[in-house]
């Protein structure tokens, strides 16, 4: 039986207020990436996170920002890589410090694309996650698309998981269309399904020109705060379960 898990971000409080239905996705889904502090997220979203967690049997990933909430991390910060190290080092412990099981690290918006092609920044990342690794006594995987990222954690001798995109619109090189730009994003649930159960057992995705991108991905992922989110998440799940797809976390 094919497997793959099913990741959503989640716990992105703003000033107290949810921007997701939590509740509703980790119903569905089998791992969380839990905003810590950086971009959104403070002590409370991240205790109810850690609950849900436990109640549904979902595994929780720590989701690190560039620190800044005025952007919801979604802008690239020039950072000196101890400084980053640091701040992403300080969302980790905070994580920790709502109870949190930590099996992977997942960078968020701005963060995330830069560490996939900014080798001082992919660094600074990923000694953070080895601090976390030696605390907890286990090697923690690193989630992302590739590129730097997947070299330096190569390097530090942690797991490198790779995903894919479920609500967000390829270019012909693999990379994501910028939020900015025409076909960002996807909200329609049946092509999101759809799409979900071709990357699974073809490994590919359809680009925004048409063109196929190989895509082989252990996780996919589902944008919590999306208007569709709980919909998308719904038939994703449907579908896979129709297709004979096991969603288990690998972690």
């Amino acid at each position: 039986m094919a497997a793959i898990d099913l990741n959503a971000d989640l716990g992105e409080t703003v000033d107290g207020v949810p921007t997701a239905d939590d509740e509703a996705m980790f119903a569905v889904i089998s791992s969380a990436s839990v905003a810590c502090g950086g971009h959104a997220g403070d002590a409370s979203s991240m205790r109810d996170a850690v609950e849900r967690a436990r109640r549904y049997g979902v595994a929780v990933g720590a989701h690190p920002s560039y620190p800044d909430r005025a952007n919801f991390g979604r802008v690239a910060v020039a950072m000196d890589p101890a400084d980053l190290t640091a701040a992403v080092s300080r969302q980790l412990t905070d994580l920790l410090g709502a109870g949190a099981d930590i099996r992977y690290v997942k960078p968020h918006g701005a963060l995330y694309h830069a560490v996939a092609a900014d080798d001082a920044h992919a660094d600074a990342v990923v000694r953070a996650v080895g601090d976390l690794s030696a605390t907890l006594g286990r090697p923690v995987p690193v989630l992302g698309l590739g590129g730097r990222i997947e070299q330096a954690a190569a390097a530090a001798g942690l797991p490198f998981v790779r995903e894919a995109f479920l609500d967000r619109g390829y270019l012909p090189d693999g990379g994501l269309v910028p939020r900015t730009q025409a076909g960002a994003l996807l909200d329609d649930p049946d092509d999101v399904a759809a799409r979900a159960v071709r990357l699974v057992l073809h490994g590919e995705v359809e680009a925004v020109d048409g063109s196929v991108v190989a895509a082989e991905a252990a996780s996919l992922c589902l944008h919590g705060d999306s208007p569709s989110a709980v919909a998308m998440a719904r038939a994703v799940r449907a579908a896979l379960d129709a297709a004979g797809v096991r969603v288990r976390a690998p972690w």
